[in-house]
């Protein structure tokens, strides 16, 4: 068969993006003119300094806040054009969110955890049990399903929380410091599921991390420095551009 020469397609777009803030100490720019294009299959570190607006960009492309000026496309769906209700429905439809602090319910089943979004999304009973088994066996804890999160580690928890945000089959999975309360060990761990859900699956990937030995992991590395890109380019360029820096 030939092969397929069908062009990836933008996941996420945005031009000229702008998020400021009106506190009581005044006018706060937080963002300052993204423009940014993430395609389909990508995976991509989002580095930057406390303060940067790393955590704001991320928030947007979430669907979890809005930009003060400039467009955002998610999946070619212009996110300027909708109210809160449509962007919920977007958000849900295509994203899928993994948090620093899991974010788990204590007293609920793993099973039950990762099945949540599809008990919002009106999936029957039955259904959704299955397909949850099905994700918690992908990360690896099939025989855990009925265990409760504090029977578990920090980093099988963090492995459920994956498993959740894949429940509804996402386009774009959005990981905020995903290691950051994990040991070095399981946090390559974790890392390697991420490799193997964009590797093996094609799922498009967004991760924000402080740490270059996590962002090594993706193909591509985003630097933010007060609002801005300072660099767009693989971790190996970042690192070596940072070493010659350091001369």
């Amino acid at each position: 068969m030939p092969a397929d020469t069908t062009p990836a397609e933008p996941v996420v777009r945005t031009t000229a993006l702008c998020k400021d803030y009106d506190t009581g100490a005044g006018h706060h720019p937080v963002l300052k003119g993204i423009d940014m294009t993430v395609m389909q299959g990508e995976f991509v570190a989002l580095m930057g300094p406390s303060g940067s607006g790393k955590s704001t960009l991320m928030n947007i492309l979430g669907c979890l806040d809005g930009a003060t000026s400039g467009r955002y496309w998610l999946t070619g769906h212009d996110t300027a054009t909708m109210n809160s209700d449509r962007l919920a429905r977007l958000r849900n439809h295509y994203i899928g969110f993994v948090f620093q602090g899991f974010n788990l319910l204590a007293r609920v089943s793993l099973v039950d955890n990762v099945a949540l979004p599809l008990l919002y999304a009106g999936v029957p009973r039955v259904e959704r049990r299955q397909r949850a088994a099905a994700l918690l066996e992908r990360v690896g804890l099939a025989r855990y399903g009925e265990y409760l999160p504090n029977q578990i580690s920090g980093g099988q928890q963090q492995r459920v929380a994956i498993a959740r945000a894949l429940a509804n089959q996402p386009r774009l999975l959005l990981a905020d410091e995903p290691t950051g309360n994990l040991d070095t060990q399981t946090s390559e761990e974790i890392m390697r599921v991420f490799d193997e859900l964009n590797s093996h699956s094609g799922l498009t990937v967004i991760l924000v991390t402080h740490e270059l030995d996590i962002a090594r992991h993706a193909r591509r590395l985003v630097n933010m420095i007060d609002g801005r890109i300072a660099f767009d380019g693989t971790p190996e360029e970042f690192g070596r551009r940072s070493v010659s820096q350091a001369i």
